[in-house]
């Protein structure tokens, strides 16, 4: 049985990916970040004869190496990843997703892995010279957060240049789905609704985005791991559509049956020279690559996040009064 090592497996794309490959027969040892709760993140209740759960963080290079041995495929996913919280605290986003991805890859390096696929992020393009956004587009810097995603990019392909490491960079748009903070906008939407609330905050609704169902994300990742010869590219994750905030709040609503109003909540807004204004992506290189192909218009994944946040207690997980960076 192949074990693969998959970082930031506590979180939201990170325990989607993990959950797929355990049903596709592999071994997943799964990094969570270590804290003194003992909490495995969004693994927590998860249980598999072939999970093996090591918590620590990708920060130490110690660590990075002990648990990438015996691994075949590193799924590198740990970050941070909220964009307002890199502008208070940009050092520890140079330290987790620049000096993290560098450990990852030593570690790799050293340990002889088959494929290491790194995650990228859309902010890389910043807003839209063109559309679609293929892989040749300008890196544009437009936040702490995205100019760290491009050193970690620039790291992970300095690995592939110099040393043959075999590098795939995965860029997915933007994901949503079961499990996401409500930093994001989609769910920021659907708890406040869902909690009663008929004014809506939110941020500003005129920039466009090209929406991965997280399921789909997984299985481009999964992708770009059985692909042969593709080391040292860099591979959009993107359906191609490109649907505005406030189209997307519109739908939100109509689904969940509401009759709201929205309000701008200025601590959402982005600084004006950081926001990205459009992304629509071109995933001509991963369906010319491999067979990946996106399962979910939409609609159909917005309707199937909906139905996880307004089940059970999953929406008590979530403080819809206060905003999370």
């Amino acid at each position: 049985m192949e074990k693969v090592l998959v970082t930031g497996a506590d979180g939201f794309i990170g325990s989607h990916l993990t959950e797929l490959l355990l049903a596709e027969g592999y071994a997943v040892r799964a990094l969570c970040q270590y804290n003194s709760f003992n909490n495995w993140g969004w693994l927590d209740n998860v249980r598999h004869p072939n999970l093996e759960i090591v918590t620590g963080d990708v920060r130490d290079p110690n660590l990075c190496r002990v648990i990438t041995d015996g691994c075949s495929t590193v799924f590198h996913l740990a970050a941070l990843i909220a964009i307002p919280y890199s502008y208070v605290a940009p050092d520890s986003y140079v330290d987790t997703n620049i000096k993290g991805t560098l450990n990852i890859c030593q570690a790799a390096r050293d340990c002889g892995v088959k494929r290491l696929i790194v995650t990228s992020t859309s902010e890389v393009y910043g807003t839209a010279k063109y559309v679609p956004i293929d892989e040749k587009h300008p890196r544009q810097p437009q936040s702490p957060y995205s100019a760290t995603k491009i050193g970690a990019d620039a790291i992970a392909m300095s690995f592939f240049n110099a040393f043959s490491l075999p590098v795939v960079l995965a860029r997915p748009f933007n994901t949503y789905g079961p499990r996401q903070s409500a930093r994001a906008i989609i769910p920021t939407i659907i708890t406040q609704i869902a909690d009663g609330k008929r004014e809506i905050k939110v941020g500003d609704l005129t920039p466009t985005r090209d929406f991965n169902y997280v399921t789909d994300t997984a299985a481009g990742f999964l992708a770009l791991a059985r692909a042969e010869g593709i080391e040292g590219r860099e591979i959009n994750i993107a359906t191609g559509v490109e649907v505005s905030m406030r189209e997307t709040l519109e739908t939100i609503a109509r689904l969940m049956g509401a009759d709201v109003n929205y309000v701008t909540d200025p601590q959402r807004l982005r600084p004006s020279g950081s926001e990205v204004f459009r992304l629509c992506g071109d995933n001509t290189l991963i369906t010319t690559l491999t067979s990946w192909r996106p399962r979910f218009n939409l609609e159909q994944g917005l309707q199937k996040t909906i139905d996880w946040f307004t089940t059970g207690d999953n929406l008590k997980m979530y403080k819809t009064e206060i905003y999370n960076q």
